[in-house]
Parts: C-alpha cells; sequence; structure tokens
C-alpha cells in the first residue's frame, strides 16, 4: 500500500497551484518582449539566451544583421538580473509567496524603465542599448525567480524542454502524459505573448507593445501581492 504524501507536500501542491495563472502570465510577457526585442532591437533576444547565444555566433562569424555588442548586452544584462533574482531567492527561501511579489514588483519597475526609454528617446542607439539592458535584466530576474519557485514545466522564458516532455512522455512514446495540458497552455502563452507582441510593434511601435507588458505586469504584482497576504493571514 502506497502511503499517502505528507501534509507539506500537500500544502505545497495547492501553494503551487495558486502560483499557475501568474506564471502563465510572465510566460505571456516572454513572448511580448521577445517580440520587441527581435524586431525592433536588432535581431536580439531578451529572453531566449540559447538564442542570444547562437546569435553572438553568427556575428562572430560576420552575418549581416546581427550584433556582438548587442548580443553581448543581453547576456550580460540578463545574468546580472539572474543574480539579483538568485540573491532575492536566497534571502527569502522560507517565503515564496513574498519572494515572488517582491521580484514581479521589481520586473514591473524595470519594464516601466523601459518604456519611458521607448516613449522618450525612439530609434536612437542609446535608446536601444537601454532597452536591451532593462528588458534583458528583468527577464533574467524572472527566470532565475521561475528557477527558484521550481514548478514543474513552467520556467517562463523556454519552451525546449516542455516541448521535449510533450513528446517523450506522450503515450506513443511509452509515457503516461503528465501535466499535458500545463505543457501545452505554457506553449500557447508564449504564442500569444509573441504573436500580439509583433502585431503591435509593427503597427503601434515600440511603446505599444511595453505598455501591454507593463498593465499585464501591473495586474500580475496585484495578484501576488494578494497571495502573500493570504499566506501570511
Amino acid at each position: 500500500m502506497v502511503a499517502p504524501p505528507p501534509t507539506a507536500d500537500l500544502a505545497k501542491d495547492d501553494r503551487d497551484r495558486s502560483l499557475l495563472p501568474l506564471l502563465f502570465v510572465l510566460t505571456v510577457v516572454t513572448g511580448l518582449v521577445d517580440a520587441v526585442s527581435y524586431l525592433k532591437l536588432g535581431h536580439v533576444f531578451v529572453a531566449n539566451m540559447t538564442g542570444n547565444v547562437v546569435f553572438l555566433g553568427f556575428a562572430v562569424a560576420g552575418a549581416q544583421d546581427f550584433s556582438v555588442s548587442a548580443s553581448l548586452a543581453a547576456i550580460v544584462a540578463f545574468l546580472v538580473g539572474a543574480l539579483a533574482g538568485g540573491r532575492l531567492s536566497s534571502s527569502m527561501a522560507e517565503h515564496r509567496t513574498r519572494f515572488f511579489a517582491i521580484a514581479i514588483l521589481v520586473k514591473l519597475v524595470l519594464v516601466g524603465a523601459a518604456f519611458v526609454v521607448a516613449m522618450a528617446m525612439v530609434d536612437s542607439d542609446l535608446a536601444r542599448y537601454l532597452l536591451i539592458v532593462l528588458l534583458a535584466f528583468a527577464m533574467g530576474l524572472q527566470n532565475a525567480t521561475a528557477r527558484s519557485l521550481a514548478i514543474p514545466d513552467l520556467t517562463t522564458t523556454v519552451l525546449t524542454l516542455t516541448l521535449t516532455g510533450l513528446a517523450a512522455d506522450s503515450k506513443p512514446a511509452g509515457g503516461t502524459n503528465p501535466r499535458m495540458g500545463r505543457r501545452l497552455l505554457a506553449t500557447g502563452a508564449m504564442l500569444f505573448g509573441a504573436a500580439i507582441g509583433a502585431l503591435l510593434v509593427l503597427q503601434l511601435g515600440v511603446a505599444a507593445a511595453l505598455a501591454l507588458t507593463f498593465t499585464l505586469l501591473g495586474l500580475n504584482a496585484i495578484a501576488a501581492y494578494r497571495e502573500w497576504s493570504r499566506s501570511t493571514a
């Protein structure tokens, strides 16, 4: 007879379920900001660092439309953001919802700053690099946050392992399709964010896409604060 999971594990599962919608929103945000960065900031990603490493290789080899400096700026800013997220996580290891709420608030400030830059400094190299740094820092923080929470199949910034899991854990592969719905929703969320981001960037400009990103993060911050308040009540 299999023993039931301990109460602590059940409580953790319940807590994780309350964060799922917020992480799906962050996945939409990933699609939005990568649409901004790739389409308007010079073929660079601010969330997908695998792509940036590849782009850096292209740029080193002399491929047109790719920039060594832009790729490096994104990678370095992302690493600094991830470092900040790791430090924040280690200082709040026992307070997951508080950590999540504060991380989202910091990201909201960074995206707000990026929106101001997009409005005030249109089409300049300085604006381009400021946007890359601010957004990559924010996405590094987000990725470190999702990594610390360690909710399966919700990294919020990459889908490689999610898509691998869909195929490798499927019934034709001999698996049981664990969390198939979550994996499909995460994939759809990023696809939706990228499509909406591209539409806004191409039709209305970078500021419009960042305004939507800021709005989504603001709503997420409110929801995260409520989760924090509920967990301490």
